[in-house]
């Protein structure tokens, strides 16, 4: 989609420099995401950009990108729906082995530059300290083909679900979600099966957390009713 000037609402398409592609093809996946972080533009940037970027054979990478945000107690508000639901259809994708597809409402709409860039730098340091612990080939029967992968597709399914939760203004409802889809992309791409045993559990601490939420408000509005009756 190409920028247009007295259009603030459309964002202007990704450019590398030829050094930064270089770089994109051979660093390692955390010097990659640096370099898409430093090539955002400063009108905003949106979501069909970022994903051609990586195109098809990034899409895990692409995942982890996306969850960066999200390693701070409260994230910007409204971009776990959007990333949320690129990283449901990611798993999805590859759930089926199919093409990533995106719709054209989530497709076009502009997130802001300034503020993404500066979540994404703050989550960046974390996921920099996790790189630096993977080690590829642990539990190598949890980074199986058939069986193993449909359920950790699955259960990437199920993180994405659980980051689009109507929770985003209560701390840690989109950090625990993100982490478990961080942890699982790292581990599918360095084929970790420790930090895929970790995205399984944080994903099931995420759903515990969330009853509590959820028990918390449904006690606390039973409660209002009675006061006010």
């Amino acid at each position: 989609m190409p920028y247009d000037r007295e259009d603030p609402g459309h964002a202007r398409h990704i450019h590398l420099t030829p050094g930064q592609e270089k770089g994109f093809g051979e660093d390692s996946f955390g010097e990659k995401l640096k370099v898409v972080i430093d090539s955002l533009p400063p009108e905003g940037v949106n979501l069909s950009e970022i994903r051609d970027l990586f195109g098809q054979d990034g899409l895990l990478l692409l995942t982890a990108f996306l969850t960066i945000p999200f390693m701070v107690p409260v994230s910007i508000p409204g971009v776990s729906t959007v990333f949320g639901a690129a990283i449901l259809l990611i798993g999805v994708s590859r759930l089926g082995r199919r093409h990533l597809w995106l719709p054209k409402r989530f497709e076009e709409r502009v997130l802001p530059a300034d503020k993404l860039r500066a979540a994404l730098n703050q989550g960046l340091k974390f996921f920099h300290q996790l790189e630096r612990l993977t080690r590829p080939r642990r539990l190598k029967s949890l980074t199986a083909d058939g069986l193993t992968a449909a359920l950790n597709n699955g259960a990437l399914i199920l993180g994405a679900v659980l980051l689009m939760a109507p929770f985003g203004f209560v701390p840690f409802s989109n950090t625990l979600p993100g982490l478990a889809l961080l942890l699982f992309a790292i581990g599918l791409l360095q084929r970790d099966g420790i930090f895929i045993l970790w995205g399984h559990l944080v994903n099931a601490v995420t759903i515990i957390y969330f009853a509590f939420l959820i028990a918390g408000g449904t006690a606390l509005v039973q409660k209002v009713i009675a006061y006010f009756r």
